[in-house]
């Protein structure tokens, strides 16, 4: 996405410009600006921050505001602890994500999602390479898509990642990877925090699964960070709503929302 050089139409949360007049964002990392943003001048009509902190400059916020934000988070949105009916429920709906040593035999090709890149035609260009490799047959189609396409250094191995487990690789792709039973061409694109990834599953090794009371720590904190995140993005589309946001698409709502 190009960014317009007046400074009156960059991207902006209540007149306060997201980017420089020179930058280009990708629009998840525009959105994640004004995001912050928000939060920023919400800490500041809350109290919790001076009213001249500096606005952020290509993104980033003072310290003073980042300790704000986590004040203003951390009042506005109360962790509820969960029940013990919730956790057990919660385990036994996901047994695959607790498991010890589940692996994964893993290929890839990587479409970068870096400043500047067109994020639609990037999505298109790795949504028809899924469809190319899930219509081939036999392995050299992969491995040779990977050598000339992958933004990853595997491309020169044909992509391979080799034998991963959860700790191996990013969250977001931990889940999409393991805790399955898919062998072969993934469905889907499976975004991480490095783009876009067509992943092949070579094979897969099920891990140990550990009884609840072994893991009722590890599942209470899933569930804490989930009500977080709800609570969070709710929290953001109040905000937003209340705001004027300019050159970022933002939900919003008018209204408080059920939480």
């Amino acid at each position: 996405m190009a960014i317009p050089t007046s400074t009156d139409a960059l991207p902006s949360v209540n007149g306060v410009p997201l980017t420089q007049p020179d930058e280009t964002l990708a629009a998840d990392e525009l959105r994640q600006r004004a995001c912050t943003e928000l939060l920023r001048q919400e800490a500041i009509a809350a109290g919790l921050l001076d009213a001249d902190d500096p606005a952020p400059v290509q993104g980033a916020i003072s310290e003073a505001a980042g300790s704000a934000i986590e004040a203003l988070l951390e009042r506005e949105l109360p962790t509820p602890e969960p029940s013990e009916e919730a956790c057990r429920r919660h385990h036994a709906a996901n047994l695959a994500r607790y498991a010890i040593g589940e692996r994964a035999l893993v290929r890839h090709v990587l479409f970068a999602v870096t400043p500047g890149v067109d994020v639609n035609a990037l999505r298109q260009r790795a949504e028809a390479c899924l469809i190319d490799l899930r219509s081939s047959s036999g392995t050299d189609r992969f491995a040779t898509v990977a050598a000339s396409t992958s933004n990853c250094p595997s491309g020169a191995q044909g992509g391979e990642l080799g034998w991963l487990t959860a700790a191996d690789c990013a969250p977001e792709f931990a889940r999409e990877l393991l805790g399955h039973t898919e062998i072969g061409v993934l469905p889907r694109l499976v975004h991480s925090r490095f783009g876009l990834h067509v992943v092949e599953v070579l094979a897969r090794e099920s891990g140990v699964q550990p009884s609840f009371e072994s893991v009722r720590a590890a599942v209470a904190q899933s569930l804490r960070q989930q009500s977080f995140a709800t609570a969070l993005r709710q929290y953001l589309q109040l905000l937003a709503g209340q705001a004027q946001v300019q050159g970022v698409e933002l939900d919003a709502a008018t209204t408080p929302l059920v939480q």
